[in-house]
């Protein structure tokens, strides 16, 4: 491969609010995690289709697109049609969905969800302690959004120092998989994720520069041999 030939680019992800009154509910959260709406607009049928760009800077371009739109309704008597099969939510409801459940909530990477890395982790922070609040005080969005915080792994001083001081993570017990990183995530039921179509699952990152270990390098060659190595000294 041309070493010297341009990367591709990720485009867009395209999901579904449930319904149209929940559309500008579901677009107001993307607003308050810090996306920046741009192209929206009403589509045919009158149901809103909603451009986000993750991040200012890359509005104009043709990457780093959130689409929101209406789930179609074919697609919505599916998901309704399997809740009632599996009786979903109900007291006799199927044991494997009981278990996908306990297992989404111990751990919200086990479903299909998308992530977004920041560049700052006081910016991060920033979005943290908002939607906290939001999920804490909010009349329309207490209740609809739920953040779980996974803090670095401790080993590395300066990194465990910065975490202890973190106004979000300090008293966090969870811990990445990765070191020299952090990891957010925030599920809500305003946007249809997941094999029942139920929640969604955004994660927000951020990593600590200058560490060739960290959360998300595990397909470099440096992160390869270091991981390598630590298997087979048993850590």
């Amino acid at each position: 491969m041309n070493a010297q030939r341009p990367s591709n680019t990720y485009g867009h992800l395209a999901v579904h609010y449930r319904n149209p009154e929940e559309g500008p509910l579901a677009a107001r959260l993307l607003r308050e995690i810090g996306f920046t709406e741009c192209y929206s607009m009403a589509q045919p049928d009158g149901n809103m289709f909603y451009h986000f760009v993750i991040d200012e800077q890359a509005n104009r371009g043709t990457d780093r697109i959130f689409y929101l739109l209406c789930m179609p309704d074919l697609l919505r008597k599916l998901y309704d049609e399997m809740h009632r099969a599996l009786k979903v939510g109900e007291a006799d409801e199927n044991a494997t969905v009981t278990e996908l459940r306990k297992m989404q909530a111990e751990d919200p990477e086990f479903n299909f969800h998308a992530a977004v890395v920041f560049n700052s982790l006081e910016e991060l922070e920033e979005v943290v302690q908002r939607l906290q609040k939001l999920a804490a005080e909010d009349p329309e969005l207490k209740g609809r959004i739920k953040v779980t915080l996974n803090r670095a792994r401790p080993g590395t001083p300066e990194v465990d120092k910065r975490m202890d001081e973190s106004p979000v993570f300090g008293g966090v017990t969870r811990h990445t998989y990765g070191p020299n990183g952090v990891q957010v995530f925030v599920e809500t039921d305003l946007i249809a994720g997941g094999p029942l179509g139920d929640n969604w699952v955004f994660e927000f990152d951020y990593v600590f520069p200058g560490y060739k270990d960290n959360i998300l390098n595990a397909p470099t060659d440096e992160a390869a041999t270091i991981l390598a190595e630590k298997e087979s000294a048993g850590a």
